[in-house]
């Protein structure tokens, strides 16, 4: 009898582990997923859609139709991989008028999370997902985890109850039986106390019960807390809506105006710096899009107009002028030190690395990230082209004396240029 005992509830803790791991494999995939939905959202967006053709093909069915091994070569560096003579590549680059943009700051494990998010948006009705990409968009694409995910896990601890309950079930039916045998009466606790709610009573007193609500409540909130801590001070999609509607389709899509011109700054300092209205004006003292507002000037232009105290029928400016309070969108915490001239001058890093595809954006939002991670990663990732570039000569020719044994002074690495002390 002692054996039999023994034998059930070694099911029962094999039973409760199998669930444990389920759920906690479950609750990996999902943050999978969720972390892969935001990369999504920031860098495929724009040409994919699960489920519809955009600009590139539907990515729905991608994770049959392609091996992973072959996506992470794919995402990573398409451009090379057709380069390479790849048949699969030759054969992708036909589906879009567009080349396939090379990705080499994703990690294998953030391109992992983008694929998981893809088969776990597969699942969804098409109008559901549309329904949830128009909600996230609005919401600054903080990712969600799919209805399949949670209906899983929900099913696991259903099943997982049910069998601690019939187990428990089994083994007291077992005992009383053996007990019966051997001339010990043993009364029926459920029909004496006549209670219905006798058997919640006895389920609240099963010490494995217990121990398996308060591991799925430890569980739920270590997960939520996990995610939470992730995303504190990450605003990725931050879309504030600013006192001139100014778009960057028009004027960086549409008329090419190179960054630059407006952000001076970028190029020379680390600040891309705000453009003044006057150089704004280089183009609105005669542009004032009045062909679109029955010959008047548009509003958003008036709104500059406003500012400068400029009256456009006289082409004089006077003294009333006020400040257009524009609301930063991209902003790093004081502790993170960031020269934009160090990344775009030295570097030659385009502006749409980091800021997404600006000239495409109606109204700007924040498209990257901006985490640690994210900077480290790509700082892993880019070469640095150290040809015909003196610091780096300085710097090679200082580990050639190191390698022989020659002594090497601060003053061979740069010690006595004057920014090291008068910054």
């Amino acid at each position: 009898m002692r054996s039999i005992s023994l034998f059930f509830r070694s099911v029962t803790k094999s039973l409760l582990l199998v669930s444990f791991l389920t759920a906690a494999v479950g609750s990996a995939n999902a943050q999978d997923a969720a972390a892969g939905a935001a990369i999504f959202k920031q860098k495929c967006t724009a040409c994919h859609a699960i489920g519809k053709v955009v600009v590139g093909p539907d990515l729905k069915g991608i994770n049959d139709r392609r091996s992973e091994e072959w996506l992470l070569k794919w995402i990573k560096n398409a451009p090379a991989l057709i380069a390479s003579g790849d048949p699969d590549a030759k054969e992708a680059e036909k589906f879009s008028p567009a080349m396939m943009s090379a990705f080499p700051e994703l990690t294998d494990d953030d391109i992992k999370g983008i694929l998981a998010y893809v088969k776990a948006e597969e699942t969804k009705p098409a109008a559901a997902a549309a329904g949830t990409e128009a909600g996230t968009a609005a919401e600054g694409g903080s990712g969600e985890i799919s209805n399949f995910m949670i209906f899983g896990l929900i099913a696991v601890i259903i099943i997982a109850f049910i069998v601690i309950v019939v187990l428990n079930r089994v083994i007291r039916t077992l005992e009383r039986v053996m007990l019966e045998k051997q001339g010990v009466v043993v009364e029926d606790e459920d029909a004496v106390s006549g209670d219905r709610l006798a058997g919640l009573k006895q389920l609240s007193k099963n010490k494995k019960f217990i121990l398996f609500i308060v591991l799925l409540v430890v569980i739920a909130l270590g997960s939520a807390g996990w995610m939470g801590m992730w995303e504190t001070g990450v605003h990725t999609g931050y879309q504030p809506v600013q006192p001139i509607k100014f778009s960057h389709q028009l004027h960086a899509g549409l008329n090419k105006i190179d960054c630059q011109y407006c952000h001076t700054g970028a190029f020379t300092s680390k600040n891309a710096s705000i453009p003044s209205l006057n150089v704004c004006m280089n183009c609105h003292n005669y542009v004032t899009a009045s062909d679109k507002y029955d010959g008047k000037t548009s509003p958003e232009i008036q709104k500059i107009y406003h500012a400068l105290d400029y009256n456009e029928t006289t082409k004089q400016y006077g003294k009333n002028t006020k400040p257009v309070e524009w609301i930063r969108i991209h902003n790093l915490p004081d502790l993170a030190y960031f020269n934009h001239s160090q990344h775009v001058a030295v570097a030659g890093i385009e502006c749409q690395k980091c800021h997404g595809p600006i000239q495409t954006m109606e109204e700007v939002y924040q498209y990257s990230p901006l985490t640690m991670k994210w900077c480290v990663n790509c700082h892993k990732e880019t070469e640095v082209n150290h040809k015909d570039n003196p610091y780096y000569d300085r710097l090679i020719a200082a580990h050639d004396k190191l390698k022989k044994g020659e002594k090497v002074t601060a003053a061979v690495l740069g010690g006595l240029e004057c920014s090291k002390c008068h910054y």
